[in-house]
């Protein structure tokens, strides 16, 4: 697989004639950073978000297309776009692109528990419903006096 952080760091390197000072610098990171970043025949992990800020700076590139080069050359695939004006959250877009690796019956695992958090905690009338049944485990509710029978 090939290091698209690494590529991406390189070319803007040539075609700008900068060094791994000259970024260094104008990002605000090691240049002991962006050396490693530049050669590195594999990234193992996503780099912290300080350095993947700093490197878009020092490169002149917007944040994104380094986010998403670091995130592919570690193996990770970001599937989704931020809306317009919204603000990233790199811990979102990580724990959502680290899902895919993970075995069948723990993406389920963490799917039930993304759903079970979900309905405890996003639901605006979840503190009103506190002592009501699991709407998973019941029929609806009303759902049987309108099935027919009544007078309406």
């Amino acid at each position: 697989m090939a290091n698209a952080l690494r590529e991406l760091v390189k070319s803007r390197l040539e075609q700008r004639g900068w060094s791994y000072g000259d970024v260094a610098r104008r990002g605000g990171v090691p240049r002991s950073t962006v050396h490693h970043l530049a050669t590195a025949e594999r990234v193992t992990r996503m780099p912290q978000q300080a350095t993947l800020e700093g490197l878009a700076r020092g490169l002149e590139l917007p944040l994104e297309a380094v986010r998403r080069a670091a995130a592919e050359a570690c193996g990770i695939h970001l599937y989704f776009e931020e809306p317009p004006g919204a603000t990233a959250d790199p811990e979102v877009a990580t724990l959502i692109a680290s899902v895919r690796r993970l075995t069948p019956d723990d993406r389920r695992h963490v799917t039930a528990l993304v759903e079970s958090l979900l309905r405890n905690t996003h639901r605006p009338d979840a503190d009103a419903d506190a002592g009501a049944a699991d709407p998973d485990h019941s029929d609806g509710g009303g759902a049987s006096s309108s099935r027919g029978g009544g007078s309406d």
